[in-house]
């Protein structure tokens, strides 16, 4: 079917219109509106409270008609009638205000008379049309109309309910509904249009118990009228004359301020009056009932709500959202980035941050993860929860924040699965690389998790610290951290070490793995997810010269594994055989090896081998210049030979450095792929440098287990931010992501 028009919700089709064309040739000889509530009841199309739709119908027939696609029964002349509300306002009370003083408990219990097509309906009009300074008009849709008496029969009060507004920012952002689901449940909104309290009446805090009490007749004489129930109340305050006290007072909720828009006919017109708007939620699952259900919005009274309001209602205009006081431009590496790019900037962090809105279960959290993102890439000098709470946000939310990276009851591991999804969709290329290499943090206490003294790269000697072991990604779009884990010593797992086992918060099932362990687990798991496409793997010398790690590697990678000068080969398969019995002694029974292996160093010694010199990158002083060679070797393994490898060497050109590396990759693999492959190994170690430079990598003052990899999933996450920022910002076309990697090379090489 081929679709005409939707209006009011109703998508009429050719079957539809053919419907219409029936009806009107039926009924020439009756009136439009006859036509309208005709099809209306053929089309089974009802209001909320069961009356049919027929103004829609008839908003349809006219633009049908429009369209040249019907033809409708003619005008008929339009009688000339008082409308019913204008009648009844011609029939006047005589109403005159008297004062009325005291205390409320004075003139308690109040009453309430719903007059709604009742005779006082007229004496509710003419109050309004009276003393509210709106006045009286007519109402169209579902509405109830009140007037309040005291104990003792004085009127002093009247109010109104009627439907809710069709769109309004604050309140659609407090309910957190779509379009779809608003129009589907808007009906359940009511608004408090009309309150008044009359003339001459002085009686403290009368304003809010007329509100409170009023709301818990609402529901049941709506229900009894309209057939359904109501689940949320709003209504709009002139803050230019009234404070909206008794509405606080009420427990109704501030929600933000409408933009000085009001609706006339078809089109919005501004008058320049914001008024503030307050809600009140009938019901604790109101959102549910409007079809929200919204896990992350936390209850309209929490403080959270606040900041999530506030911060959505911010104008972007000069000032961006991830903008704050020292905000740093140059990003690594340096970008010249003007005040139109900064501005776009923060909407672009908006959209990237709104990526990782399902690991988090409340909004507070969303907004707290928001806060430490924006604070490690701030020029903060200090990273650490504190600083960046006091910086961005105030000193009365460090608490909230250190608990939230703490102990935050929300999905780690999600978060780091959105965050390596994200980083597939910026990076993955069939020629991308594996990293697997450690990064250690100096730290000077015994409380954190897994801290002891161990090898430091980063101090070059035995120190006090944790060591973690890390995946990284590389292709020519750029080099990005993938994955963490955080390694145990093995005094760790001693009876003296579990009380800070127990503080530290680490999973009670969790074994003792080496680095080697850990990382063949994440590499394993990458492989499995499929978002990394590439068939290398780089690794230094910890994981290169442990054949478990090697072996079990997924089928599909090859390794280029960086091994110790003191690694034992062959360049010819040897004879492997028992030794004769040579007549006195025990006899022979383990096999020997003829002719013995070789160290790598001592191969790299033999003049017949090829070397080639290659430049690795324009330092400052020139070229930087290294000479490498590969052989085919077999390597050894317990004394013994095994399958047929490459031996990868690299050297300085004065010759005081040489690198060792093995690849399983197949013996037709052409020289440039490995050549590449080796100067890939290197973005690991620029994601380390530029994550504890820039990003306050190493800057965690946390102790837990399940802190130190939340900490370091946000930094992988403001990395890749950076990264994207790096491709979209980039002032020089010439210039890319990729060329950076010849630069970070230039570090190390040097």
């Amino acid at each position: 079917m081929r679709n005409l028009i939707e209006i009011r919700g109703r998508i009429v089709t050719d079957s539809d219109l053919e419907l219409i064309c029936t009806l009107v040739d039926k009924n020439k000889h009756r009136s439009r509106c006859s036509i309208s509530k005709l099809l209306a009841s053929e089309w089974q199309w009802y209001q909320p409270n069961g009356r049919l739709k027929d103004r829609a119908c008839r908003d349809i027939l006219a633009f049908l008609e429009r369209q040249g696609l019907i033809t409708l029964p003619a005008l008929r002349p339009r009688r000339k009638q008082v409308r019913k509300e204008t009648q009844q306002l011609q029939i006047s009370f005589e109403f005159n205000p008297i004062a009325i003083e005291g205390k409320l408990n004075e003139y308690l219990p109040l009453s309430f008379k719903m007059v709604c097509q009742h005779p006082l309906e007229t004496l509710w009009n003419q109050l309004m049309a009276d003393y509210h300074y709106l006045g009286y008009s007519n109402l169209v849709g579902a509405h109830l109309k009140y007037l309040v008496y005291t104990a003792d029969g004085h009127l002093v009060a009247a109010l109104g309910w009627g439907s809710a507004v069709w769109k309004l920012k604050p309140r659609d952002q407090a309910i957190g509904w779509t379009a779809q689901q608003r129009k589907e449940h808007l009906h359940k909104v009511a608004n408090n249009y009309r309150f008044l309290i009359l003339p001459l009446v002085n009686i403290p805090c009368l304003a809010s118990h007329i509100l409170s009490q009023n709301i818990r007749l609402l529901n049941d004489d709506w229900y009894q009228r309209y057939h359904y129930t109501l689940s949320l109340l709003e209504s709009f305050v002139d803050a230019s004359r009234f404070r909206g006290t008794c509405y606080r007072a009420a427990n109704w909720i501030y929600v933000g301020q409408t933009k000085g828009f009001a609706k006339r006919g078809n089109r919005f017109h501004y008058h320049g009056q914001p008024k503030e708007v307050f809600l009140y939620p009938l019901s604790p699952h109101f959102r549910k009932e409007l079809g929200a259900g919204n896990a992350l919005l936390p209850p309209l009274r929490h403080p959270a709500m606040r900041d999530y309001l506030s911060l959505n209602q911010t104008k972007r205009g000069g000032k961006m959202i991830l903008e704050h006081e020292g905000w740093n431009r140059h990003l690594p590496p340096p970008l010249d980035l003007d005040d139109q790019d900064i501005e776009a900037l923060g909407e672009e962090f908006e959209q990237f941050h709104r990526l990782f809105q399902p690991a988090f279960y409340r909004v507070e959290q969303l907004n707290l993860s928001r806060r430490y993102l924006q604070g490690l890439m701030s020029p903060l000098q200090r990273k650490s929860v504190e600083p960046i709470a006091v910086s961005l946000m105030d000193t009365k939310r460090v608490r909230s924040l250190q608990l939230f990276i703490s102990s935050g009851k929300w999905q780690t591991e999600t978060l780091a699965t959105l965050h390596r999804q994200e980083t597939a969709k910026t990076l993955a290329d069939e020629d991308g690389v594996i990293s697997v290499d450690s990064s250690e943090f100096p730290k000077k206490g015994k409380e954190s998790v897994g801290v002891a003294r161990q090898w430091c790269g980063r101090l070059g000697k035995v120190e006090n610290c944790q060591s973690g072991v890390f995946l990284a990604y590389s292709t020519a779009k750029g080099y990005a951290l993938i994955d963490r884990r955080l390694f145990l010593p093995k005094k760790w797992f001693s009876e003296a070490y579990q009380e800070r086992w127990q503080k530290c918060k680490i999973p009670a099932e969790t074994p003792f793995k080496t680095k080697p362990t850990l990382a063949l687990e994440m590499v394993q798991e990458l492989h499995k997810e499929g978002l990394f496409p590439g068939k290398w793997l780089a690794c230094d010398e910890l994981f290169g010269r442990d054949s478990q790690f090697l072996d079990n590697l997924p089928e599909e990678l090859f390794y280029f594994a960086e091994v110790p000068c003191t690694t034992r080969v062959w360049l010819e398969p040897p004879v492997v055989e028992v030794p004769a019995y040579c007549g006195t002694g025990r006899k022979p029974k383990r096999k020997h090896c003829q002719p013995s292996s070789s160290t790598v160093s001592e191969l790299s010694k033999n003049k017949r081998l090829n070397w080639q010199r290659l430049t690795l990158a324009e330092g400052a002083n020139g070229p930087i210049v290294a000479e490498v060679t590969r052989i085919p070797v077999f390597e050894s393994r317990n004394g013994l030979p095994r399958k047929k490898v490459w031996l990868f060497i690299r050297r300085s050109i004065e010759g005081h450095e040489i690198k060792y590396f093995l690849s399983n990759a197949s013996m037709d693999t052409p020289f440039d792929e490995m050549w590449h492959v080796c100067m890939m190994r290197w973005p690991i170690e620029q994601c380390f440098q530029e994550g504890k430079s820039e990003l306050g990598m190493d800057h965690y003052e946390h102790r837990s287990w399940e802190a130190w990899h939340r900490h370091m999933t946000f930094v992988f996450i403001a990395h890749l931010f950076l990264l994207r920022v790096r491709h979209k910002f980039k002032k020089n076309s010439s210039t890319d992501t990729a060329s950076s990697h010849t630069a970070h090379e230039n570090n190390f090489a040097e």
